[in-house]
Order: structure tokens, then C-alpha cells, then sequence
């Protein structure tokens, strides 16, 4: 019998303990926003100084570097699929979780029914971010997301249609797949999920969310 969505969760963050991430932190008691360490570069959004809702920013490669997390900031890792994008996907965000030194928890949903209790699963623990990995979990965001604004979502590799301002995604060509019956875009293609753009994706989309550019699409089809 497959273990419960919450002993997966439970199992995931004994072994984000063995991998080296950091665990001190009770996360059932409530905190301040997190604030980043260092800021956005020049060129990160473009040439507009401030972007509306939904806006697509086309940053100069690099120009999140400067942007780290504070300490023990809490992520919760919400993937699905073994599709090679996915698994793209999932490496980047664990080798990123290990250099930066976050609090990296993961929710797996294993089959289509898991997809809804997954997100809220995730929600449940009182993450600073979800970041979502895993092109069948869109729907099912597009469903929750309206409805827990306080709650930050990172997309990576693909989009919501209409995203709220909690939810904020990175895609390039190759990628953008958008759920909601649109399916894959014709130029979609799990070749472009290299590691070198999946790990650029994941601190980009991390940079943005922390320096409060949020409800946006990051296009990156530069690296």
C-alpha cells in the first residue's frame, strides 16, 4: 500500500536531514516575511522599471545572481511525473536547496488523485515557497492558487493561464506549457530542460519571488 501524502512529506524531510539541509527551524511557528540577501541586478527587468501582474520579464542572464535566501528559508518541493523534464526539474531545485543552504522539504504526488491533496499537503506546512516541478500538477494549481494568496508558488518550466499574484513562474521556448486543455505548445521539446537552464530557472524564479516580483512569467531563453 502506497504511504500517505503526509508520511511522504514526514520521510522527505528526514532525508533533506541526511542530505545537509538545513532543518533547525520549527515550522508550525509563524515568522516575518523572508527578506533576500543582496538584490536583483541591473537588466532584470528589462527595460521596464516595474511590471503589472501577469507581465512576462525577459531578464539578462546573470542578473539574479546577486539574490540569495536567508537563512533557513522553508521550501516545500511539490513534483510529480519521472518524465525528463521533471526529473530535470527536481535535481535543480535539491542541488540548489543544498548550495544555498534552505530548509528543503518534498511532497510527491504519485497519481492523478494525489494532485489536489499534494498542494495542499504542501500549503499545510507552512512553506515560505512551493516550488512546482512536474507539468500534470498546472491544472490543479490553477484550482488552488486563487484561493490561498499568502501562500508563494514558484512555477518552473511551465505556466498557469491566469496566474494570481501569489504565483509566479519561469519558461523559455521549449517549455511554457500552460494546462487548461492547451497542452504542450508546438515548440515544446524536454531536450531544452538541460541542467544548466533548469538551475538558472530555479534562481531566477527564487530571486524573483524574493525580491517581491511575483504573479509574473520569467522568460529565459537566454542562459
Amino acid at each position: 500500500m502506497r504511504p500517505p501524502l503526509r508520511a511522504v512529506a514526514a520521510l522527505a524531510a528526514t532525508a533533506a536531514l541526511v542530505t545537509g539541509c538545513s532543518s533547525g527551524d520549527d515550522w508550525s511557528q509563524p515568522r516575518p516575511e523572508p527578506t533576500p540577501v543582496g538584490t536583483l541586478g541591473q537588466g532584470f527587468t528589462g527595460p521596464a522599471a516595474s511590471l503589472a501582474p501577469e507581465a512576462t520579464a525577459t531578464p539578462r542572464p546573470g542578473s539574479w545572481d546577486g539574490v540569495h535566501p536567508p537563512e533557513d528559508y522553508r521550501v516545500v518541493l511539490l513534483t510529480t511525473g519521472d518524465d525528463r523534464p521533471a526529473k530535470a526539474l527536481v535535481t535543480a531545485v535539491r542541488e540548489w536547496g543544498e548550495e544555498e543552504d534552505v530548509d528543503l522539504r518534498t511532497v510527491v504526488a504519485d497519481n492523478p488523485h494525489d494532485l489536489i491533496p499534494s498542494i495542499t499537503e504542501a500549503m499545510e506546512m507552512h512553506p515560505d515557497l512551493v516550488i512546482s516541478a512536474g507539468n500534470d500538477l498546472i491544472d490543479p494549481l490553477a484550482t488552488v492558487t486563487p484561493n490561498h494568496l499568502s501562500q508563494h508558488f514558484l512555477v518552473v518550466g511551465a505556466e498557469l493561464a491566469e496566474p494570481t499574484g501569489n504565483v509566479t513562474a519561469v519558461d523559455w521556448t521549449g517549455a511554457s506549457f500552460r494546462g487548461e486543455g492547451l497542452g504542450a505548445s508546438s515548440a515544446y521539446d524536454p531536450a531544452s530542460f538541460t541542467a544548466e537552464r533548469c538551475a538558472a530557472a530555479v534562481r531566477a524564479g527564487v530571486a524573483a519571488v524574493l525580491g517581491g516580483l511575483t504573479g509574473i512569467v520569467i522568460w529565459l531563453d537566454k542562459v
